[in-house]
């Protein structure tokens, strides 16, 4: 089940989310943030 949830970001970042969701290859910004999530928690990506 999905669950609505609000989150602050900053715009640079937000901005970037956008032109990736207009490419076509995410549905929409949510779809974005939980595949960027899912690899993160997968450990696909380092620690900042």
């Amino acid at each position: 089940m999905k669950q609505k949830i609000s989150i602050s970001v900053d715009k640079s970042v937000l901005d970037e989310v956008d032109a990736k969701v207009l490419t076509g290859l995410y549905r929409n910004k949510s779809h974005f943030i939980e595949l960027a999530t899912r690899k993160m928690l997968e450990g696909e990506y380092g620690r900042d």
